[in-house]
């Protein structure tokens, strides 16, 4: 991917590397706690780029400040997280993210995108919506170990954005 800056953000949005891990876990770890994803986890899924698997971050000045995840498979993708650290929030980083992800969806030929998302993040719910995505389903006590359940949200590619 080649870098694209951030609207309303002073940040470039790059492909995910090995290097970035250290900062990416303490980012998943600030937001997330006992939900984070481990260290062989995200290492794993970087180990699959870019066959199945598409990870950015957003860079800014070299300090790590969102990152996302994309999986594909055939014709459908899937947001497999999306985090924007708390003091950037509301500057644009997280729909630069999601776009980006949307982009890649549509460059491999996918036609539908899907999501979990915490059903009390209501913030990221409407990032979503604002995005044409729609709530299909609820996946009950499926963030671990809360229990907290998950609406499962979906959009075309061709989708309505913003």
């Amino acid at each position: 991917m080649s870098e694209q800056k951030i609207r309303r953000a002073n940040a470039t949005l790059r492909a995910m590397t090995p290097a970035d891990l250290e900062a990416v876990l303490g980012l998943e770890h600030a937001l997330f706690g006992e939900e984070s994803w481990s260290r062989p986890t995200l290492a794993g899924e970087l180990a699959q780029q870019p066959r199945s698997r598409y990870y950015l971050v957003a860079d800014d000045d070299g300090v790590i400040t969102g990152y996302a995840g994309l999986l594909v498979a055939a014709a459908q993708a899937d947001v497999l997280t999306l985090a924007v650290a708390a003091g950037r929030w509301g500057q644009g980083t997280g729909s630069a993210l999601l776009e980006a992800l949307l982009t890649e969806a549509a460059r491999r030929g996918c036609t539908e995108v899907f999501l979990e998302v915490r059903t009390d993040n209501t913030r990221a719910q409407r990032l979503y919506r604002r995005y044409g995505f729609s709530q299909i389903g609820i996946r009950k006590g499926y963030y671990q170990p809360s229990g907290a359940d998950a609406l499962v949200m979906r959009r075309d590619v061709g989708g309505a954005a913003r």
